[in-house]
C-alpha cells in the first residue's frame, strides 16, 4: 500500500492526466494536497518512482507518466499484507505435520525499509519476502516486514541492516517499539510513549533526539515482534 498522500497525490496527477492529457504543475500538486511548500510534492513523487508507479522523464516540462496503479485506484491486486505458510515441493503432509511446518517457516512480505534514525519516506510496496520462524508470530494478526536504515534503535540490538518483524495494529503501549508514521509522510522505527494529548517517539540511541508530536500527526502501523539478522 501506499501512505494516504501518496494515494492522493497519484490519484490527483492520474485525473488529470486522463482529462487533460498532461500531468499538473508542481504548483498545482501543492494546493490539491494542501501542503505548505513544494518540497513535499518532491519527497512523494521521488517515493512513488521508486516504487515504480510513475516515471519522471528528462529534458521535458512537466515530464511524469504514469507506470501502474495501486489496487485502490484500479490496478492490480497483489501488495497486500497477508503472510502465506512456505510449502515448498515436499510430498504432501498429515495435518500435524504440516503445522510444524507452519511453525517452522512462514514467508512474510519484506515491505521496503524503514528509518531508524532520521524519519525517510514511508514505504509500503513489497520487495521481496522472508522467511521468518511461525512462533515469531501472533496467531490471527496480519505481519510484515522491514529492513531497517540508521542507528537510532541500536542500544534495543536493532542495528543498520537488520530485517524487523511487524504485527500490524493500530494501537500501541508505552514502551513498545513501533513502526510509527508522521504526518502520513514519514516512517519510522521508534519507542512509543503518550503524554497528555502528545505522542513522544525515543530512540534508544543518546544521539538523537525524542520527538514529541501532536497525536493527530502520528499512527500507529505495527508492533515490533522480532528481528533478522544476517551475518
Amino acid at each position: 500500500m501506499l501512505t494516504k498522500k501518496q494515494l492522493d497525490l497519484l490519484d490527483f496527477i492520474h485525473k488529470r492526466m486522463t482529462r487533460d492529457g498532461v500531468p499538473p504543475s508542481f504548483d498545482e500538486m501543492k494546493l490539491a494536497l494542501d501542503l505548505r511548500s513544494k518540497s513535499g510534492i518532491h519527497r512523494l513523487i521521488t517515493a512513488l518512482e521508486e516504487r515504480g508507479f510513475i516515471r519522471r522523464l528528462a529534458h521535458r516540462a512537466r515530464a511524469i507518466e504514469i507506470v501502474r496503479l495501486p489496487e485502490a485506484l484500479g490496478g492490480e491486486a497483489g501488495t497486500g499484507f497477508t503472510p502465506r505458510v512456505i510449502e515448498g515441493d515436499r510430498p504432501a503432509r498429515t495435518p500435524a505435520a504440516a503445522m510444524a511446518v507452519e511453525a517452522q517457516a512462514i514467508e512474510l512480505p519484506v515491505m521496503g525499509r524503514i528509518a531508524a534514525g532520521v524519519p525517510i519516506e514511508a514505504i509500503a510496496e513489497v520487495s521481496h519476502h522472508v522467511a521468518v520462524p511461525g512462533q515469531m508470530l501472533k496467531g490471527g494478526a496480519n505481519h510484515y516486514a522491514l529492513e531497517v536504515r540508521g542507528d537510532s534503535m541500536i542500544e534495543a540490538g536493532i542495528n543498520d541492516g537488520d530485517v524487523v518483524v511487524i504485527r500490524e495494529t493500530s494501537t500501541a503501549d508505552n514502551g513498545d517499539i513501533v513502526v510509527a508514521l508522521v504526518e502520513d509522510q514519514e516512517a519510522t522505527l521508534k519507542r512509543f510513549y503518550r503524554r497528555g494529548q502528545a505522542i513522544a517517539l525515543e530512540a534508544a540511541n543518546p544521539a538523537y533526539e525524542t520527538r514529541v508530536l501532536p497525536a493527530d500527526k502520528v499512527k500507529v502501523q505495527g508492533r515490533l515482534v522480532g528481528l533478522i539478522r544476517t551475518y
